[in-house]
């Protein structure tokens, strides 16, 4: 018999309540705030949604989607309102944010998505500085979805927006794929609506252009929020208030906020070990895109579950990239003898779990390495790189790091095997091939042909 669902309409991933739907990963920041709006009518909130920002690759497409999306948002009462620049819609998003003060409101709180490409996070810093100083309302709560273009295959440089945020005091979240962006979505506005943070989302090209079949439940997330015991908060809460002193604020950020948000991602399990076997001597700590390429990697050497377990490797991945759980990191690290820290792009991970690790005793500290090997980062003529920031990893080139970090300690033919497979595909991809030379010329039909023509 045939496992094809009867009248399957494109219209699934916007009209099913439960289930499973295809859809993009663009499509599932529409049906986020959906999902947001059906988890706050069944808590008793009347809520709204506010969606604006500024297009561009890899979010170049948003704008149209949310439009097409319009005759299922607007009984929701979401609304899509794009901006004419990246600044103007985090200011509009900030007011979103101050409806409690106002006593003559018609809706309890309204939840917000900011989105643009790299140069957009950049240019709006002030606006988010101080926005997220001032806070989030207790039913509102606001996600920053920032479109990341490592490669930059249409940007003119590559972007990596995490460590602007991080100067910004703003948590970030890493979704690893589709799933995760309906996950870690209603994650981001129940984290920023507990903390009064506004969370940051990072959203890769290689995921946000692709497409996948997705549990659209709304309520399959389960978002736990600490008790009093777990983290007290203070008696007037974290949320936005007026008037609020700038250095009252910041303290508040700083002492309160930030620690919130840690609080929620460690209660929620944001962060989680995938492969823990007993006796590890190596420990991998990835995240988000990175995350997927290593299991690419593990699985093109060879290695299972149970070969981990038998070689000693232990795999943890980071859901919310900044701020770091030192908790969890520690649990991960504890038994290990090296640490290899794989992620895209310049270090962010790494440079935090060296400080968390920093102030261990040297009989029980792991060694670190993730860019660069033992010979470190600035090191004269030239460092070398284990994992390069430039361009973008390749599951060949993490086979590679972590075949060489096992062989230090494991001896495998099977995986010498695999990895000579591997050097030896991409050499052979490497290798410069003929191509057809084409003259240039205008297409047929096309004015230009006639036009070139002089008398």
């Amino acid at each position: 018999m045939s496992n094809i669902a009867p009248n399957v309409s494109l219209d699934d991933k916007y009209t099913l309540k439960t289930g499973r739907a295809w859809m993009t990963g663009i499509q599932a920041l529409v049906r986020l705030p959906m999902m947001q709006k059906l988890r706050d009518e069944a808590a008793g909130l009347n809520t709204a949604g506010f969606v604006t920002g500024y297009r561009g690759s890899p979010l170049g497409s948003v704008d149209q989607e949310f439009w097409k999306a319009k005759r299922f948002l607007e009984p929701m009462n979401i609304r899509f309102q794009p901006a004419l620049n990246e600044d103007l819609a985090a200011t509009s998003v900030w007011g979103t944010q101050q409806l409690g003060l106002d006593p003559n409101a018609k809706v309890d709180g309204v939840f917000s998505i900011w989105y643009g490409k790299g140069p957009g996070v950049d240019r709006t810093c002030d606006v988010f500085r101080h926005a997220n100083a001032a806070g989030t309302s207790q039913h509102g709560g606001v996600l920053v979805i920032a479109g990341d273009d490592h490669a930059a295959k249409s940007s003119t440089l590559p972007h990596q927006t995490e460590h602007v945020f991080k100067a910004l005091m703003m948590p970030v979240l890493a979704p690893a794929g589709i799933q995760e962006y309906l996950e870690y979505g209603l994650h981001g506005f129940a984290m920023s609506r507990y903390s009064g943070c506004w969370v940051a989302f990072k959203a890769l090209t290689d995921t946000v252009e692709t497409s996948s079949s997705v549990d659209i439940d709304p309520f399959r997330v389960q978002t736990r929020i600490p008790s009093a015991e777990e983290f007290p908060l203070p008696l007037d809460g974290l949320n936005l208030r007026w008037p609020d002193p700038p250095l009252v604020q910041e303290e508040r950020l700083l002492h309160h906020k930030l620690y919130a948000a840690l609080a929620y991602g460690r209660k929620n399990g944001l962060d989680r070990m995938v492969i823990d076997p007993p006796q590890a001597r190596l420990g991998i700590l990835t995240s988000g895109k990175s995350y997927l390429d290593v299991r690419q990697a593990l699985d093109d050497l060879g290695i299972d579950e149970a070969t981990a377990a038998a070689i000693g490797l232990r795999l943890y991945k980071v859901g919310m990239v900044w701020p770091l759980d030192a908790e969890g990191v520690r649990r991960f690290a504890d038994g290990l003898d090296e640490i290899l820290v794989i992620e895209e792009k310049r270090q962010f991970l790494e440079y935090q779990l060296k400080e968390e690790l920093y102030n261990w005793k040297d009989e029980v500290r792991p060694r670190v390495i993730g860019k660069f090997d033992e010979k470190g980062e600035w090191s004269l003529p030239h460092a070398d790189w284990l994992l390069p920031a430039a361009g973008e990893l390749t599951p060949a080139m993490i086979a590679r790091a972590i075949a060489g970090r096992i062989a230090r300690f494991h001896t495998s033919d099977r995986i010498k095997a695999r990895l000579a497979f591997i050097e030896a595909k991409e050499a052979a991809l490497a290798k410069p091939r003929l191509s057809i030379q084409r003259v240039p010329h205008y297409c047929s039909g096309c004015p230009h042909n006639t036009s070139t023509k002089v008398p």
